[in-house]
């Protein structure tokens, strides 16, 4: 952990470009055991070989230190190896999702303005997802200019609730969320094992899978096949204790598994991004007899605070080092630097996300002042005013959800609160709304209840919540209320 020591994470003139970092703290360890499995294993030597064998070439594509690189490559051991390598020249590296389309890539691109982007050869097709791929890299000059700020790792928000937000981490604050990690009482350590089946361009992924199991020694696994067959194959596949790393999508895919096969080795999952429902983190704790922990992270810190083993449920506990507090409903992360790297247009991102050392998470919360635990409670911008009444989406989402007869629903207001909902197979719009006047007040109802095939969800598995993208989503049906249909019989303002 020299690079820690050296410079402190908001500092940003000094360490992140620094490229001694990569050798001391990932890529240091016993050569010949496996850390990384894909298809088959590959060891701290092996992997070493890789990266200096990239490093290679993209010096010859004229990648140096201070320079900018753009990935666009599916999780892949291609894309560890090109990562790990333009940090260990020096340069500055995005990472962009192999699912945005070639015109999300133009537009990422544009705004990123790299010196040399890294794509896959042959573009990932259409068919069954898939946890990893074999991609062969094609290694490209770019228009582009060297780094503007000293950052190391380039990340695009996942876009659930508005457009994506260009953001920047140093190595030094990677190597502080690496320290966080070794300090919380579950994450796996040396002789462990982690299967990830969050994405590695994305946070949880990446720093708490790929970084975090290179640094502290742990094993880490891909799944082939995301499915549920496929990730309890992948458990099976090693004999070490396992922690399962996702999402609460991830956990509802796993819950709906009637017989899970005898895994002795599960020791338990760590899910980030979402809420998890209670009804959902039941489920599968009775399913699999093992413990399921949250985490509560951003894509501008990292880990923030977690609940490895559901002790405080729903409340956390903030992570070592991290200063949090809550302001006005609004919780509060401080950081030293504003990560946001929109250039353009800064004062979008910078002054309402951050200021005076103060990182706005836009996310509601408390703070118990006697634990110092910290309890999430939703999207502030899900906070709406319905004739002068205050309205918590969240709320209305919530008792959607707890309803049998809903599998998944989305709640979003434009003109009137609309709800999106995924029925389950026994279930009707009608006996959802009728089941809604007994949980929430007339005025929290949605107005109109769309039922739908399917929800969008982003690359990180949250779900959507942009009105124009929830309209396009396989829609079967659309419902007014009663209540709804009351008022276009007999209002003369009628409120959708």
């Amino acid at each position: 952990m020299k690079a820690a020591a050296t410079t402190p994470p908001g500092d940003l003139g000094a360490l992140p470009l620094d490229p001694s970092w990569v050798d001391e703290v990932l890529l240091a360890g016993a050569g010949s055991e496996p850390c990384l499995f894909f298809d088959e294993p590959v060891s701290r030597d092996e992997l070493r070989r890789l990266v200096l064998g990239r490093q290679t070439v993209l010096s010859a594509a004229g990648l140096r230190r201070g320079g900018s690189l753009a990935l666009c490559l599916a999780p892949s051991l291609a894309l560890v190896a090109n990562l790990l390598a333009a940090w260990r020249i020096g340069a500055q590296a995005a990472l962009l999702d192999h699912r945005l389309t070639p015109l999300e890539t133009a537009r990422a691109l544009a705004r990123l303005e790299p010196q040399v982007v890294v794509a896959a050869a042959q573009p990932v097709g259409s068919g069954p997802a898939r946890g990893f791929y074999e991609q062969q890299d094609v290694v490209t000059a770019h228009p582009g200019r060297p780094a503007r700020s000293p950052h190391a790792v380039v990340q695009l928000s996942s876009g659930s609730t508005g457009p994506s937000k260009i953001i920047g981490r140093t190595a030094a604050d990677l190597v502080a969320e690496l320290d966080r990690y070794a300090r919380i009482e579950g994450v796996p350590g040396a002789g462990e094992r982690i299967v990830s089946l969050a994405s590695m361009v994305h946070v949880l992924g990446l720093v708490g899978g790929l970084l975090h199991s290179l640094h502290a020694g742990v094993r880490l696994a891909i799944p082939r096949r995301p499915t549920a067959e496929g990730i309890l194959a992948t458990v099976a596949a090693g004999s070490e204790p396992t922690t399962l790393l996702g999402v609460p999508f991830h956990i509802e895919l796993l819950s709906w598994v009637a017989e899970p096969p005898r895994l002795p080795q599960l020791t338990g999952m760590t899910t980030g991004g979402e809420l998890v429902r209670a009804q959902v983190h039941d489920a599968f704790v009775n399913r699999y007899g093992v413990r399921l922990g949250s985490m509560y992270g951003m894509t501008e810190v990292g880990v923030i605070a977690t609940d490895l083993f559901g002790a405080h449920r729903p409340e956390l506990t903030p992570a070592p080092g991290i200063a949090l507090r809550e302001v006005g409903g609004e919780l509060l992360i401080a950081r030293e630097q504003s990560p946001y790297l929109d250039h353009g247009a800064p004062a979008a991102a910078g002054p309402i996300r951050w200021a005076d050392g103060w990182l706005h998470t836009k996310d509601g919360g408390t703070v118990d002042p006697g634990t110092g635990r910290v309890r999430v409670l939703g999207r502030l911008d899900s906070q709406i005013s319905v004739g002068g009444l205050k309205v918590d989406l969240t709320e209305v989402e919530e008792a959607l959800t707890t309803l049998p007869e809903v599998a998944a629903a989305v709640v979003v207001f434009g003109t009137s609160i609309e709800a999106y909902v995924v029925l389950r197979p026994e279930g009707t719009a009608a006996r959802v709304e009728a089941q809604l006047t007994e949980r929430l007040a007339a005025y929290k109802r949605p107005r109109l209840i769309h039922v739908v095939d399917r929800l969008p969800r982003t690359a990180t598995g949250k779900l959507v919540r942009d009105r124009a993208a929830l309209s396009g989503a396989g829609r079967s049906l659309q419902t007014p209320t009663v209540q709804e249909q009351s008022n276009r019989k007999g209002s003369t303002s009628d409120v959708h």
